[in-house]
């Protein structure tokens, strides 16, 4: 006999609670040990019943789910579910299991369920999400949509305002990611910051150009970035360039 979720169904709308529990049941190898209208009763529901995964809602008054997730990071896993798609970016930096959008189909909810896999071990230890977190992959999300980039594709990302922006498959995308951010989790992949603004991969750069004080580096797409005085002479350095050549 197939062991049950148990689960959490946190939302501030008790019919979308009702509703989303139907749901739930109707999948039958889900027990929903719990109901929460907001991020205070959801924290005091976690503690109570130890569930396996929370179906969490993202705009609720008080604590709201996101900032709950952000907050309290040995969280069960989450399941976000919202009517609101411009979340969908930061959901998975904090490691969403899914992210489902009202009304939620049934097929899409036994397709998030099915992201999970069951773990034994101590009371409280919950579900793990079957992959791990990619260290390259680049989030974007807008207009109901949601897609990965595999950043060891990208040549260059830049700043611009509070997006940081990138070219791939020929267009342009912009992630909510900062560039510091990347800056810092793409190191190990060969990224290097050589502006405030730009970040690049090294073994793209094809040239170094320097006129009229100004410095760039020319990419293997044909982009050129900006590079700071600041950051010329480590840019020389990891390009194998002396510094005065």
């Amino acid at each position: 006999m197939p062991v049950k979720v148990r689960a959490l169904v946190v939302d501030d709308e008790a019919p979308a609670r009702r509703r989303l529990i139907r749901q739930l049941l109707e999948l039958g190898d889900v027990e929903v040990v719990a109901e929460a209208g907001d991020g205070e009763a959801a924290l005091a529901a976690i503690r109570a019943h130890a569930p396996d995964v929370v179906f969490l809602d993202i705009r609720m008054p008080g604590l709201d789910g996101l900032t709950l997730a952000q907050r309290f990071t040995t969280l069960p896993p989450i399941i976000f579910c919202t009517a609101w798609n411009e979340f969908a970016v930061q959901a998975f930096e904090v490691n969403a299991v899914d992210y489902l959008l009202k009304p939620v189909r049934l097929e899409r909810l036994a397709q998030a369920l099915g992201r999970l896999s069951s773990k034994k071990g101590d009371p409280g230890k919950v579900l793990e999400a079957v992959a791990p977190a990619n260290p390259t992959r680049i989030i974007t999300g807008g207009r109901g949509e949601v897609r990965f980039f595999d950043a060891r594709e990208v040549t260059r990302f830049w700043a611009s305002e509070k997006y940081t922006l990138f070219r791939a498959g020929g267009e342009e995308h912009l992630t909510e990611e900062s560039l510091s951010q990347l800056a810092q989790r793409l190191g190990p992949a060969g990224f290097v910051q050589v502006h405030r603004s730009e970040l690049v991969r090294l073994d793209a750069v094809r040239a170094l150009r320097t006129e009229e004080g100004i410095h760039e580096v020319t990419l293997s797409d044909g982009q050129v970035a900006r590079v700071s005085r600041r950051e010329l002479a480590a840019v020389r350095r990891a390009l194998g360039l002396s510094q005065g050549g």
